[in-house]
């Protein structure tokens, strides 16, 4: 089982920044996919989940609205978008397979 995220993503203030994570060595329709992020004073976040199977999300109240999971189940692929960057979305992304099996993590950061 091994969940592979991309190293980094920059973005700008207001923009839209999406991240991906790869799932492999099992049915990824089968499981939910959650979306954690860590600040750089190192608070974790749950930001919310996804099942692949069916499409269905929860969102953390803090992303409502600004936040959106998606999923591929062609290519076994799950995303974050997070829209109308802030300077303080600047952390660690992490995906995880019911908080499990974890993903290295996409740095994001939010810089002028």
């Amino acid at each position: 089982v091994q969940l592979v995220q991309l190293g980094a993503e920059l973005s700008r203030p207001g923009a839209s920044v999406k991240v991906s994570c790869k799932a492999s060595g099992y049915n990824f329709s089968d499981y939910y996919i959650h979306w954690v992020r860590q600040t750089p004073g190192q608070k974790f976040e749950w930001m919310g989940r996804i099942d692949p199977g069916d499409g269905g999300t929860d969102y953390a109240q803090k992303f409502q609205g600004r936040v959106t999971f998606s999923a591929d189940t062609s290519i076994s692929t799950a995303y974050v978008e997070l829209r109308s960057a802030k300077f303080e979305d600047t952390a660690v992304y992490y995906c995880a397979l019911e908080l499990l099996r974890w993903g290295q993590g996409t740095q994001v950061t939010v810089s002028s």
